[in-house]
């Protein structure tokens, strides 16, 4: 598979959590994305956008109506019929989120930033977790992603019940 990954670091902040270290390398967000795309697609072009908490804050408000940062938001290619691309989409990732969340959640910051850049991707591909079945489907998806990549099920707590 052809994957072409725009990185761009906005973010020059630093994080004093406890399981907090430096942020991903490229070839880890290829390894995520690429495992998210399950070979779906020949070919895939997306940017991952690292921010920091104002600029999440700012774009999560302007496409979601929600004032405050989040921890990734996915904003999915809208290309006109007949326009053959491999253009997916961007993600923005905010690091001191993701950082937080890791620590709160008792998780290394590897394996929460990948559930986020996976969980983004399957959102790009077109995936959802609005109702119930689509949640189900997502985070079954995302449970076999990650464990395939050797991390923890993300949602352990809740296929516990």
């Amino acid at each position: 598979m052809n994957l072409d990954i725009d990185i761009q670091v906005a973010w020059e902040g630093t994080c004093n959590h406890k399981n907090s270290n430096n942020l991903p390398t490229p070839t880890d967000f290829n390894r995520w994305v690429s495992a998210a795309l399950r070979g779906e697609r020949e070919a895939a072009e997306l940017s991952i956008r690292i921010v920091d908490a104002p600029e999440s804050r700012e774009l999560n408000h302007r496409y979601r109506g929600q004032d405050k940062p989040t921890n990734i938001l996915s904003f999915p290619a809208e290309l006109p019929a007949g326009v053959n691309v491999p253009l997916l989409g961007d993600l923005v990732v905010c690091a001191p989120i993701v950082f937080q969340e890791a620590s709160a959640q008792n998780k290394t910051p590897a394996a929460h930033w990948a559930h986020m850049v996976v969980h983004g991707t399957l959102h790009l591909l077109g995936y959802d977790h609005i109702d119930d079945t689509d949640a189900e489907t997502m985070e079954r998806l995302e449970t076999e992603i990650l464990t395939g990549l050797n991390y923890p099920a993300p949602y352990t707590e809740i296929l516990l019940q």
